[in-house]
């Protein structure tokens, strides 16, 4: 099953929104354009089945009010509505939709200590066009702290539509944070809650079958000896601190060994990447993999993620932001894959790269995506920078 289709209704940038995605999409627009909280869609999802329910997932992010849409009125809710589809064919009919509504609510009286609480305003499913959930219903208007949990994250009403559940539960966000890898006792594990991926990453490398771990990392070794200057081995071990990545290099005594505090933080972000590649997850978010990478990397990292990704038997969608031009020029992406960032002073709008009929016709005739589409997301003003004082 696939997310095919998604309907925005006053979260962050966006005022409105309706994007159609396929088996991958790049994200691409100025800085502050909304790429970072769209790709927080999913993850608040994720945050709702895995982390505690819808409270807990809006706590982490400071409430409501701060993933609402400033240009929202304040009686309007938040909505976000998903399609999934058991295809990723343009014809293929959704059979799932789910549509969630989040509003503030007033508690308390006048005189007293007055509190806001987020409450269910709307949580629909559809399953082959007919409706099996509705609510608010009447056991929520007869207790109305009913409307502080969705029916999604409660395993005793959610096995009418619990591939939904499955699908949000199994979503992995990846943004490697090299300092958590090399030093992880300067954190807490609440300081790392929106990238717990780089936080427990070795544990999860050490918690695989021996089998397929050897097998994995055999593979990034591969990976790794092509862009990592004279690497013979690399490998993970375990000793009383836990596990440890162990690399030697041809230029070294065979004894001498560097762990993962002295590797490049482009090392680590490339291992952490492929690695994620090889995981069966239903939706994998990469946010800018282009960090710490050096620019040669970049054009080939799409043609490495179909290469990977191909391979499996379950198809998997990828959604990529990235503002890097030399990612952008690999040759393989297709025009329908880049949703563009538009800011405006009623927020973000998202449009696909087939909107633009110019751009169409651009890439039709041979050109790439990087050639025709960095005008688009380039700052207007951005040669005034250099008069700055």
């Amino acid at each position: 099953m696939f997310i095919t289709r998604i309907k925005l209704k006053n979260w962050r940038n966006f005022r409105t929104a309706d994007v159609r995605i396929g088996e991958r999409a790049f994200l691409i627009g100025p800085n502050a354009s909304g790429k970072s909280n769209f790709l927080d869609i999913f993850r608040f999802m994720g945050d709702i089945v895995n982390r505690g329910g819808l409270q807990i997932a809006l706590m982490m992010r400071g409430g409501l009010s701060t993933i609402q849409c400033l240009s929202a009125k304040r009686e309007e809710s938040l909505e976000l509505e998903f399609h999934f589809s058991p295809s990723l064919e343009a014809s293929s009919e959704p059979k799932f939709k789910y549509i969630l509504g989040i509003k503030s609510q007033v508690k308390g009286k006048p005189q007293s200590q007055i509190t806001q609480i987020t409450q269910i305003t709307r949580e629909e499913v559809w399953e082959n066009g007919s409706k099996i959930l509705q609510r608010p219903d009447e056991n929520d208007k007869k207790d109305k702290l009913r409307l502080t949990q969705t029916s999604l994250e409660q395993i005793s009403l959610n096995q009418k539509f619990r591939e939904i559940y499955e699908y949000f539960s199994s979503i992995k966000y990846i943004h490697i944070v090299p300092q958590f890898l090399k030093h992880p006792g300067m954190f807490k594990k609440e300081s790392a809650l929106k990238d717990d991926y780089s936080f427990d990453f070795l544990e999860r490398i050490a918690d695989m079958p021996e089998e397929v771990r050897q097998s994995r990392l055999s593979k990034i070794e591969t990976a790794l000896k092509i862009v990592v200057p004279q690497l013979k081995d690399i490998k993970l071990v375990l000793d009383s601190s836990g596990p440890h990545f162990e690399a030697v290099f041809e230029h070294w005594e065979p004894s001498a060994v560097q762990r993962e505090d002295q590797f490049s933080d482009g090392t680590l972000r490339l291992i952490g990447m492929i690695w994620a590649l090889f995981e069966d997850n239903s939706l994998l978010l990469l946010e800018e993999p282009e960090v710490s990478l050096n620019a040669s990397i970049l054009n080939h990292i799409p043609s490495l993620i179909y290469r990977i990704t191909g391979k499996k038997k379950k198809k998997q969608q990828i959604l990529i932001s990235t503002h890097s031009i030399d990612l952008l020029s690999n040759a393989g992406i297709a025009g329908e894959e880049v949703l563009i960032f538009e800011p405006g002073k009623e927020g973000t709008e998202i449009k696909p790269c087939s909107c633009f009929e110019d751009i169409r016709l651009l890439l039709e005739s041979g050109l790439k995506p990087s050639e025709v589409m960095v005008p688009l997301i380039r700052p207007q003003n951005i040669l005034a920078m250099e008069l700055f004082e």
